[in-house]
């Protein structure tokens, strides 16, 4: 109990807030760019995946940063966070672009193979699941921003 007094709260936690900082600006910057691009609010895109620029990407880069600043470039914390990054923004720019691409592919033979049944009017693939590289660089870029800005 002693601990918990002496150390703060949860809003004291930069590293904490530099991350969910990062991933909201993100997701609020993903539906302004919708809103202008297609001419209308899209609100689901404040939760959704993909898009421009990847919150997962700016979420992960946003807590490494900070965790750096905070804990230092040397800290088993920080090669921890960096880890962490790599393999998000790998897998967004990666596996998921892929099931991305492959869901608009089987949309499409659905589509045309099933033209005008029931089936071709069945629940479509989501396709906006993955992030093109430089979507995922842009994130990227916004987590570092953030991350320094919460940590100054």
């Amino acid at each position: 109990m002693e601990y918990m007094l002496n150390h703060g709260s949860l809003l004291d936690n930069r590293v904490l807030i530099a991350a969910f900082l990062a991933w909201g600006i993100a997701q609020v910057s993903k539906t302004i760019l919708e809103l202008f691009k297609q001419r209308k609010l899209a609100l689901s895109r404040l939760v959704s995946s993909g898009g421009m620029p990847s919150s997962h990407s700016a979420l992960v880069t946003g807590l490494a940063t900070a965790v750096g600043r905070v804990m230092g470039i040397a800290s088993a914390e920080f090669a921890i966070a960096v880890v962490l990054a790599s393999i998000v923004m790998y897998d967004a720019a990666g596996v998921r672009r892929a099931v991305s691409i492959q869901a608009r592919i089987l949309n499409q033979m659905i589509e045309e193979a099933f033209q005008g049944s029931p089936v071709a009017t069945e629940k479509r693939l989501r396709e906006l699941i993955g992030h093109t590289p430089i979507q995922v660089f842009v994130g990227g870029l916004l987590g570092i921003a953030i991350g320094l800005l919460c940590t100054i």
